[in-house]
Order: C-alpha cells, then sequence, then structure tokens
C-alpha cells in the first residue's frame, strides 16, 4: 500500500495498520512485554497442568462463579513476579482485584480462563494476560498448556500461533476474509445467556441466517477467529480480564472487537469480535428486534 493510503487504513478504525498506529512503546519495548508475558505464561502453565485433572479445591465466590486454588496460586506467582520486574505498573486480576489503577502501565490477568472447563476436565482452559500503556492495551498472550497451544500478539508485530500436532509454529495469523453473513461460521459463549440477556433480540435470526454457528466459549473462540476459522464470537457477561489479550490479537490478526454500540472497550459486559469485514453487518443483526 502506498503511504497515501496509510490515512484511510488507520481512519477505518481496524486492520493491521490501524492496530500498529495504536503502538505506546518502541519495537524493542513491545519485545521485552511480550518476552516477559510469555515467561509468565509459562510458569502458569506449568501451575495449571499440575491440577487439571487432579483432586482440586473449589469454592464459590460471591458473584456464584468459581475458583481453585489453582487460580489462586497463579494469580498471586504474576502479581509477584510483575511487582518485581515492574515495580510501578499496576495489575487487574480476577481472584486479588486492583492495584495501583492510576499506573500508566497496567497489566490485565486471568489465572485461568474457562474455569468450569478446568474443573471438569475439559482441556478448553487458558491463562490470558495483557499489558495496557496509557489506556490502549499493547501486548497479549492466550496460553492454553492442556491443548500445547498458545496465540499472541504485540502491536505492530503481528499476531501469532504455537503449538498444534504438526502445525508447531511460530506461524503468523490473521482473521479470514468472508464478508457475507450466510457464509459465515458464527460462534458464542453461551446461548442461553445471551438469550435471557435481553441485550441481542437479533440473536435468533443471525445465527439461523450464518452458513454455521458454534458455542465455543471463553478465549477459545477469540483465537479461532484471529485464525480465520471463525467469522464472529459473540459473548455477553464477560469482565475486561477475559477480553484484553483477545483484544489485541484480534487486532492484530486484522479483526475488531467491540461493545455492542461499536466502541473499541473492553468495560463492558457484552463484545463482539469479528473478522472486521462482517462486524457492521453482525452488530446491526444482533441489534435488530
Amino acid at each position: 500500500m502506498s503511504d497515501a493510503g496509510l490515512p484511510l487504513a488507520i481512519e477505518a478504525g481496524y486492520g493491521t495498520l490501524f492496530s500498529a498506529s495504536c503502538a505506546r512503546g518502541t519495537a524493542d519495548q513491545l519485545a521485552e512485554w511480550l518476552a516477559f508475558a510469555h515467561a509468565l505464561c509459562d510458569a502458569a502453565d506449568a501451575i495449571a497442568l499440575r491440577h487439571f485433572r487432579r483432586e482440586v479445591e473449589i469454592r464459590t465466590k460471591p458473584d456464584r462463579t468459581f475458583v481453585t486454588e489453582a487460580d489462586q496460586a497463579i494469580e498471586r506467582l504474576i502479581r509477584g513476579r510483575i511487582a518485581a520486574r515492574f515495580p510501578d505498573h499496576g495489575i487487574v486480576g480476577e481472584e486479588y482485584g486492583e492495584e495501583k489503577a492510576a499506573a500508566r502501565a497496567r497489566w490485565y490477568i486471568d489465572p485461568i480462563d474457562g474455569t468450569h472447563n478446568f474443573i471438569r476436565g475439559v482441556p478448553l482452559f487458558g491463562t490470558l494476560l495483557a499489558l495496557e500503556i496509557e489506556g490502549e492495551l499493547q501486548v497479549g498472550v492466550m496460553s492454553a498448556p492442556a491443548l500445547r497451544e498458545r496465540w499472541y500478539a504485540s502491536r505492530g508485530a503481528g499476531a501469532w500461533a504455537i503449538g498444534a500436532a504438526g502445525m508447531e509454529g511460530p506461524r503468523s495469523i490473521r482473521v479470514s476474509g468472508v464478508g457475507a453473513v450466510p457464509d459465515a461460521q458464527i460462534l458464542y459463549g453461551s446461548a442461553s445467556e445471551v438469550r435471557t440477556s435481553g441485550l441481542l433480540p437479533g440473536f435468533e435470526a443471525l445465527i439461523g441466517e450464518a452458513w454455521r454457528e458454534r458455542g465455543f466459549d471463553d478465549f477459545w473462540g477469540y483465537a479461532l477467529v484471529a485464525g480465520g476459522a471463525a467469522e464472529a464470537m459473540i459473548e455477553v457477561g464477560v469482565s475486561t480480564w477475559d477480553l484484553a489479550a483477545p483484544f489485541v490479537v484480534i487486532e492484530e490478526a486484522g479483526g475488531r472487537l467491540t461493545d455492542l454500540d461499536g466502541r473499541r472497550r473492553i468495560d463492558r459486559r457484552e463484545v463482539l469480535a469479528t473478522n472486521g469485514l462482517l462486524h457492521d453487518a453482525v452488530r446491526e443483526r444482533l441489534l435488530r428486534a
């Protein structure tokens, strides 16, 4: 693309050039942050696998969600290593809350995304880790140790995957080029939660129009969109730590992740991630009464 085309690409609000324009650090800084995130996920993977399909202590939190000793051990480890390496950085974590809320740099931690899967012995769980600088997410890692796969990205360096039988990688990933809803594969976290929320009145019509629909919850749906295996992922009832890492991976893969108003943010309880080409069409259908 010529230099004359760059402003138009950035103005579009999504795509790899737009994502690169969101960098808030040098290439060396981004590489350092990403390497540190990988090291944290390596340690988290080891803890998760030691507990997976074993007898683990399970507690119910006040919001009626589950937490295991593995969740807590992973988040304590990550918090400790962040404090030692970057003492001025803030933290937003699922299990132990927020530290240094006004910090220029903040880490988002979901120690085990897919806790229900983890508890039941289903291998679709992973640690999600992301770094935000001055309000813009810069680095994201989604590590699924039982699958032996990991997806990661940093601003301007593309989205990547490593692992999977015969495809060890790292390999570059991109969203699909599908441009019509009847040709699309639509994913969602929980059909019952979507229906009972009342927020997406057009959900049933959308999945009826799509080529194929499946309920692939948690990080897995976002990984499939980023890798071009699906065109949209829909969830309700999510938190910032659920979305921070997928946000960077999706955008660096060329896609979009927004709230239902089409805004780039992760602090709403509803989210739509797509290949970008179908974003407005899917969002319009979801909101159509």
